[in-house]
């Protein structure tokens, strides 16, 4: 079977899903720019986006159509080539609406998982549950008589484990997007020693036409990126709890996420990654990396005492922020979750004096966004600022030094423990997955 032939029935477990939707956008867009290929004219493409949601499904396509709207009228080059046999297509907007419907016409909202049942090929996007994923895999498994591809989107749960408990003989492996799919240039990709060739050249040639930066990991729990993620994200927690021994757990919060934002130029604090992540999703991540783990404890008894008293993070189905370790007003953060009063503090109230106990930042900083997208100069301002940074002995230069050499040392441990093959996989996922301006295995303040 080639590769046209393969994605001709497709389903997507989960399509309704924040992850689940991106996933069916691109391959719904791949399988419609396939079926105008002239050798496949008169072929019928079919993806099934299954969900047991049927608002969900509803809102899916109201965002299929939208996203493809845009999707269109950034290529109207390339689709005047794909309809040149269309006499009736002269306009450019008659071009697009023509695309528009054709891509529609792929996709069949669906609830019931028999609709995979005739699927050459299953993507995997819903609950991080290893019996429900198991579930849902045997059922499809025993019923589908072409034995399909299994590619799930499990960004922690270990693929030799999800192979064994469905019985899938080797046609399962790891197809990690990153949120959003749409967006995000990354894919991390799992595989096995059970996997054929063929399987595996598939994958590759799929995330090339999706032009995605493919990164492998060895199929260990977590991968790389949730396995530098949590042990980043325990680091920071651990800081919290020293600091809260001198100081107010608000403000101990806010300096750890200053710290780990501002004085490391990352994109958000390590708070605020864990607020979009979700509470619940990074404790989930943890429990499921946790039993492969005999030398480590990836456990955070704040994380359970919070998730106890309802704070969970997350994202509403608008794509914007729910109060987690952080209270949210327009996307900025503004106050900060006080576990023993069960309420949020305003950060207004606190932030000028723990910003004067923190200390100045180095003269040449610069917010993340105008150092990452310096393209020719990123690595420039990024020596020169760590340089300054390195002869700073402020409070916030002392926490950073601390952070950014505690992360180098978990990079170094992923591969030192065989889940990424080399340093550039790693820094690669943190760059691309993560949108660090610089990978965690770096020079810049080992010292």
């Amino acid at each position: 079977m080639n590769y046209d032939e393969r994605l001709q029935n497709v389903s997507v477990l989960g399509a309704a899903g924040k992850m689940g939707s991106g996933i069916l956008l691109l391959t719904a867009v791949e399988m419609a720019d396939l079926s105008l290929k002239p050798e496949n004219k008169g072929k019928t493409f079919c993806l099934n986006a299954i969900d047991v949601s049927h608002e969900g499904l509803a809102g899916l396509m109201k965002y299929l159509k939208a996203q493809i709207q845009k999707m269109a009228e950034k290529k109207t080059v390339l689709l005047r080539k794909l309809y040149e046999d269309r006499s009736d297509l002269i306009e450019n907007e008659d071009i697009i609406n023509e695309y528009v419907f054709d891509v529609m016409n792929i996709v069949r909202p669906v609830t019931a998982i028999e609709s995979a049942y005739d699927s050459h090929l299953v993507f995997e996007a819903i609950v991080e549950n290893l019996d429900v994923k198991n579930k849902l895999f045997s059922q499809i498994n025993k019923n589908n008589t072409h034995k399909p591809w299994f590619f799930t989107n499990t960004s922690s749960i270990p693929i030799h484990i999800l192979d064994e408990g469905a019985k899938l003989d080797g046609r399962i492996l790891g197809f990690h997007f990153y949120n959003p799919p749409a967006v995000q240039r990354l894919v991390e990709l799992i595989t096995t020693d059970k996997n054929s060739a063929e399987m595996v050249d598939f994958a590759k040639a799929y995330a090339k036409s999706l032009r995605k930066v493919i990164v492998p990991s060895n199929d260990k729990a977590g991968f790389i990126g949730n396995g530098h993620f949590m042990r980043d994200a325990l680091h920071g927690i651990s800081e919290v709890e020293l600091l809260s021994s001198n100081m107010p757990f608000v403000e101990a919060v806010y300096m750890v996420n200053k710290v780990s934002q501002d004085f490391l130029v990352r994109p958000m604090g390590i708070f605020q990654l864990i607020d979009y992540v979700g509470v619940d999703v990074v404790k989930f991540i943890m429990q499921v990396m946790n039993p492969h783990l005999p030398d480590e404890d990836l456990h955070s008894d704040l994380l359970d005492k919070l998730l106890e008293m309802g704070v969970k993070g997350g994202q509403k189905s608008d794509g914007s922020q729910k109060d987690g370790f952080l209270k949210y007003e327009r996307g900025k953060p503004v106050a900060i979750f006080n576990p023993d009063t069960n309420d949020y503090v305003d950060i207004s109230s606190f932030a000028i004096s723990c910003d004067e106990k923190l200390g100045a930042l180095p003269q040449s900083w610069k917010p993340w966004k105008a150092v990452n997208f310096s393209r020719d100069k990123k690595e420039a301002m990024l020596e020169t600022y760590f340089i300054e940074l390195n002869g700073i002995d402020n409070m916030g230069a002392q926490l950073a030094k601390k952070y950014n050499k505690q992360s180098n040392k978990i990079g170094e441990l992923l591969v030192s423990s065989n889940v990424a093959k080399t340093i550039d996989d790693v820094n690669t996922v943190m760059l691309t997955g993560f949108f660090h301006a610089y990978g965690p295995i770096n020079n810049y303040l080992k010292s």
